[in-house]
């Protein structure tokens, strides 16, 4: 099954692949508060795919999200488009990315952008960005 991304496709193989760097990345989260590891994976423009995780602190406010470390690495390889958003967490509720996240998101995706939310062991949902942030801000609304 392909899918149409904003005019890319994306795979079954860039699916799995994106799924398991985002369970790869959990694996190495640092959340000696929570003990709710997340991670996350970006596909860019480019077709490569960056990994990030939650990292704690110790004033919680000070934390970095699965996904922010991802778009990071995407930004420092070169990268500036998302075509698609992985996101894995553990519970028996979905772990979606949070609102800050999802701004985020905002910046470098368009509406029709896949988010992929999954566990260890299967895809649990499949939303775009539109309807994650709904009548969303972004950079088109700054322009004069």
């Amino acid at each position: 099954m392909s899918r149409n991304v904003e005019n890319n496709k994306m795979t079954e193989l860039e699916e799995a692949r994106l799924l398991r760097a985002a369970r790869d990345a959990q694996t190495h989260a640092y959340a000696p508060y929570s003990h709710f590891a997340v991670g996350a994976a970006v596909l860019d423009e480019h077709g490569q795919i960056h990994a990030g995780c939650n990292v704690e602190n110790a004033a919680y406010p000070e934390g970095v999200c699965a996904e922010a470390g991802a778009f990071s690495a995407m930004v420092l390889a070169g990268g500036r488009q998302v075509r698609a958003l992985a996101v894995v967490g553990e519970g028996a509720g979905l772990v979606t990315p949070c609102g800050g996240c999802r701004q985020k998101l905002r910046e470098f995706a368009s509406a029709d952008t896949p988010v992929l939310v999954g566990d260890r062991e299967q895809l649990r949902a499949e939303f775009t960005l539109a309807q994650l942030l709904p009548s969303s801000f972004g950079p088109e609304n700054l322009a004069p």
